[in-house]
């Protein structure tokens, strides 16, 4: 899956992060990733590594980048 648009004009994409375990992972990359302009909504997953983003625009995959980053972890790609 890579990104969607759905009824209401939202793009929601799923990437892949590694280096998350625990929920303080998860909470770091969240508030990364919403800090960036457009996100709505952030769910990450530590268990599967995946960090769904809802945004009202497709997403610059280097501010993705740079975001993840900031957090301590590494963007593998898109899921």
């Amino acid at each position: 899956m890579s990104a969607q648009t759905d009824t209401q004009g939202s793009v929601t994409t799923v990437y892949k992060v590694s280096g998350m375990s625990c929920g303080h992972c998860e909470g770091s990359v969240s508030g990364e990733l919403s800090e960036i302009a457009g996100v709505t909504s952030v769910k990450a997953v530590a268990s599967t590594g995946e960090v769904t983003v809802v945004s009202q625009a497709p997403l610059d995959e280097e501010a993705v980048r740079a975001a993840v980053d900031e957090a301590g972890f590494e963007l593998a790609g898109k899921a």
